[in-house]
């Protein structure tokens, strides 16, 4: 892992932002991070962020760059036949973290070429759309036949239908997870 800081003071950071100036401007690029962390050493971070007076806000720029973050739950189990919560993990290909004079941080996409804004959406995955031979060897003289417009419209029912199975299918599995929570020995 590559890890680069660069904190920029007065008049030379006045370029990045007019309150850099006066607080400051840190730059920080984090490049090929692979690493895992436990869910209790980020909770207990909490109390180190307190404090009674209000932080001075410094603009900074954070650029992450093929990072891989798996945060693992390593809090004792409630119930022990439970097997217990499946690690997350944050792939991140390349994103930029600003936080401007107003205090809030932005998280936004890197601008350039390799932008992904330049790429043009898909509307349906080739395996989903319905091929033009099909639509135009529909009997034209029977009004069962598909006409050309309608095929979008059902297109569109069908994206609607699956990602509510695949909603209703999540929800089952969340109601299953939570029945054996208090029964482990419930079956469907």
């Amino acid at each position: 892992p590559e890890l680069c800081l660069r904190l920029e003071g007065g008049p030379a950071a006045a370029a990045h932002s007019p309150l850099a100036e006066q607080n400051g401007f840190l730059r920080v690029l984090l490049r090929g991070c692979d690493t895992q962390l436990c869910m209790s050493s980020l909770t207990s971070l909490g109390p180190f962020l307190e404090d009674e007076i209000i932080p001075e806000v410094i603009p900074m720029e954070i650029e992450v760059v093929d990072a891989k973050i798996t945060m693992q739950d390593d809090s004792p189990r409630v119930y022990p036949t439970s097997p217990g919560p499946v690690p997350i993990t944050l792939a991140v290909d390349h994103i930029v973290v600003r936080r401007k004079d107003d205090g809030v941080f932005y998280l936004t996409a890197p601008q350039g070429k390799d932008s992904r804004k330049e790429e043009k959406p898909v509307s349906a995955p080739e395996g989903q759309k319905a091929p033009a031979e099909s639509v135009l060897a529909a009997p034209a003289a029977g009004t069962r036949g598909l006409q050309l417009k309608q095929v979008p419209e059902l297109q569109r029912e069908l994206q609607t239908m699956k990602l509510a199975l695949a909603e209703a299918n999540m929800d089952k599995a969340h109601l299953l997870q939570e029945i054996r929570k208090y029964n482990p020995l419930f079956q469907l």
